[in-house]
């Protein structure tokens, strides 16, 4: 079972090691969100400091991936960085380089090396390529698949 704790600590040192300026308000203490299934990782701003909740499914997962889904949301406490923009994009590519993690905006259950245990309620479908885009709920994708084009271009359709 992994230490958040511990992890978090040792993600923030890396951090500090490369002279990104995370903040020194971060709850030490990790709190692990047992509902989460859409998410991996959450930074919460609270009274000028900062909390990172973890799903419990990285409990079990591979130190890398709880390292690295620390690292993403560790990168949220610095000035500048409450979104996934170039600053925070420029900060996570020096941790990637670093360190060999592969901080990106998202990431899939497959990189990770977690198991999928989201219920899928819905089903699109590329016409083109094939790919599939499954979603646990009804949102404006699965309610409007004709407002949306794939990667590749093609129309989607919905399947279920």
């Amino acid at each position: 079972m992994n230490d958040f704790d511990a992890l978090l600590s040792a993600v923030a040192e890396q951090a500090r090691a490369l002279g990104i300026p995370v903040s020194d308000r971060v709850d030490p203490h990790v709190r692990v969100n047992r509902r989460a299934v859409t998410r991996f990782g959450c930074c919460i701003r609270r009274e000028g400091g900062y909390l990172i909740e973890l799903t419990e499914r990285l409990l079990e997962a591979p130190e890398g991936a709880c390292r690295q889904t620390l690292a993403h949301e560790l990168l949220h406490t610095c000035p500048g960085c409450r979104d996934h923009g170039a600053r925070w994009k420029s900060y996570a590519q020096r941790m990637n380089q670093a360190y060999g993690y592969q901080i990106r905006r998202t990431s899939a259950c497959e990189e990770l090396h977690v198991p999928d245990v989201k219920p899928v309620r819905h089903l699109l479908v590329c016409q083109s390529c094939g790919r599939e885009f499954p979603r646990a709920t009804a949102s404006i994708l699965v309610r409007h698949p004709e407002r949306y084009r794939c990667r590749c271009g093609g129309a989607l359709r919905r399947l279920y």
